[in-house]
């Protein structure tokens, strides 16, 4: 039986795109980025601390009600958002 004729594959090389320029020229976060970051994560927590241990006896609180959980879950979680940004 005749052998099979062996094919020479082109090396492949793909083709340059503009992510690839783009994550180039992306450096690294500027810092005052990442202690806004963490500061929206800590002043969250901190609001739900303060609303569950003093909430009671603070007045804006106490007319905030319920929205304090909103108010303080939404910096929390604004702050983690940043996070896929952060270089």
């Amino acid at each position: 039986m005749p052998k099979s004729k062996v094919r020479k594959k082109v090396a492949y090389t793909p083709p340059p795109t503009v992510q690839k320029a783009a994550a180039r020229a992306a450096g690294p976060t500027h810092p005052v980025y990442v202690v806004v970051m963490l500061g929206l994560m800590l002043v969250g927590l901190a609001w739900l601390v303060v609303n569950y241990l003093a909430g009671q006896s603070i007045g804006f609180m106490v007319a905030l009600g319920a929205w304090n959980f909103l108010i303080g879950f939404a910096l929390i979680v604004i702050g983690l958002l940043m996070t896929m940004r952060w270089r």
